[in-house]
């Protein structure tokens, strides 16, 4: 076996139980972020088990203090520097396609999310049929500090919480606790960490794909979780008032106006955030949750991969590269955002990042066949 196929094997641990296959993503070290072997590895695997009628369920779960901090933008990176954007084309359309599986998958997938899931592990597990957060659980996706946009399908499950919390949420790259999660929709189930080994087990023992009998099994082992007296979510009303406003603009100006009525400090904090994130980041995300409302998960990835290659081909801006440079790389969180300011961005430049790439090679996302699958009702849905 070549170093880098047993490195792919290693990354990606699986342990087969009776009607179950339990996959653990192991590079504790890096927060398990994803690497192009490991999406490879887990979209093969995928495909594997969806075949395979001795497969009922698939637990997807991190090693060590995360499940899983995102794609491996480092690596991303460097491949552009070293080869060009579409080498970072490749590691986006091998990663939407593993979310589109698992968003339309057939058989339920319990992402154990015991740790931090940020960025790309939210693709890896929201998609997902059940989602079970514990006491350990940090939820984010920070991508307009970045340069970049809440991508891996987030247009579409960011779009569906409650009011406009995905508009928050997306554009703030705000944390949110296992309770939290639960309390808005990201997770489905609340489980002491303590509690973990016994739900694998019992989950393995099941001998069923049917949702029912799974949630029923992972209701067991519930706890009620109780929300911080400072949660942000006891602050629906004001998020709903400001984030629904039509542009990024205003919706400054709204949290500006309720900063002068209320002097709340989570107002002023959630300004500073704002206007410290790339505003070509701002402006195409909002713009990609609002689109999201009404399109299905594969329209969402599509959009986002032709979204995501605008922003690595830096025709129109370079803030995704500058934004790794300055909180990845360098370390200095002083990124030199340009256009620098909201007002330079006119909608005709947002509007190119939702086109077609002009480039006689590039496709749009090509995305795996389901049609010859029984698809449950909750997967239709999506569609």
């Amino acid at each position: 076996m070549s170093s880098s196929v047993s490195s792919q094997h290693d990354h990606v641990l699986v342990e087969e139980n009776s009607f179950a296959r339990i996959l653990t993503l192991n590079r504790p070290k890096q927060l398990n972020a994803l690497s192009f072997q490991m999406i490879s590895r887990l979209l093969e695997l995928f495909l594997a088990y969806e075949e395979d009628p001795n497969v009922k369920l698939v637990m997807l779960k991190g090693e060590g203090r995360a499940f899983c901090a995102g794609g491996d933008v480092v690596a991303v990176v460097h491949d552009i520097w070293a080869g060009g954007w579409r080498a970072g084309a490749n590691f986006f359309m091998k990663e939407f396609s593993l979310n589109y599986l698992m968003a339309t998958y057939s058989k339920p997938q319990v992402s154990i999310l015991n740790g931090i899931v940020m960025g790309g592990g939210n693709g890896v597990s929201m998609h997902g049929r059940f989602r079970v957060a514990t006491e350990n659980s940090v939820f984010a996706m920070p991508e307009t500090a970045l340069g970049l946009f809440p991508d891996v399908g987030a247009s579409y499950f960011l779009s569906r919480l409650p009011g406009f919390f995905g508009e928050y949420v997306g554009l703030t790259g705000a944390r949110l606790d296992g309770a939290e999660m639960l309390a808005c929709g990201l997770a489905t189930h609340f489980v002491p960490s303590a509690k973990l080994p016994m739900v694998e087990v019992a989950l393995c023992d099941a001998d069923s794909s049917d949702p029912v009998i799974i949630s029923s099994i992972i209701d067991q082992y519930c706890e009620k979780s109780s929300l911080k007296e400072q949660t942000v979510y006891n602050r629906l009303d004001v998020i709903d008032r400001c984030f629904s406003q039509r542009t990024v603009e205003e919706i400054l100006s709204a949290l500006e106006r309720e900063v002068v009525d209320q002097r709340d400090g989570w107002i002023s904090a959630t300004i500073q955030t704002l206007k410290k994130a790339s505003p070509t980041s701002l402006k195409i995300s909002l713009r990609s949750i609002r689109v999201g409302r009404v399109q299905g998960v594969g329209a969402c990835l599509t959009r986002e991969y032709r979204m995501v290659c605008h922003v690595m081909r830096g025709e129109f801006s370079n803030d995704f590269l500058e934004g790794c440079r300055a909180i990845l790389l360098d370390k200095d969180k002083n990124p030199k955002w340009e256009p620098s300011k909201l007002e330079h961005i006119a909608d005709t430049t947002v509007d190119r990042y939702f086109s077609k790439v002009k480039d006689e090679d590039w496709e749009d996302l090509k995305l795996p066949t389901r049609s010859k699958f029984n698809l449950p009702p909750y997967v239709i849905a999506k569609l």
